[in-house]
């Protein structure tokens, strides 16, 4: 992270011995030690709540995507039921002009009376 090699290291301790006495070195390296622990977790904390965040993103962006997909489709199946009501409502209208000229046409030929031979005119 920093680059620190061996040679550093000890030039550091020497130099932290020399100025902060030993005696209360140990403390200090516990205190540091702690110090870094923390940094070292907020670092990790804020890197975890960056990965949910674009985490998140992606799922929010896929759940998005699916919802337009399903309005497609449901327009879609929609627009295939308004035809196939439209087509249906053709044939029964074609069904009911059929059915009306059959009634039409019986009523022009005018069925026998009953109790009438209809072969006889």
């Amino acid at each position: 992270m920093f680059d620190i090699g061996f040679t550093e290291l000890v030039l550091i301790a020497v130099v932290s011995l020399l100025v902060i006495g030993p005696e209360r070195l140990p403390g200090a390296i516990r205190t540091a030690g702690a110090w870094l622990h923390r940094i070292k977790r907020g670092f990790n904390d804020i890197r975890q709540e960056v990965e949910q965040e674009l985490h998140n993103d992606s799922v929010l962006q896929e759940l998005r995507k699916t919802r337009d997909e399903i309005k497609a489709g449901v327009a879609s199946a929609e627009q295939e039921l308004k035809e196939d009501m439209a087509a249906v409502n053709r044939r029964s209208g074609e069904d009911a002009d059929s059915g009306e000229d059959a009634a039409a046409g019986t009523e022009r030929g005018k069925t026998p009376a009953s109790g009438q031979d209809p072969s006889t005119p």
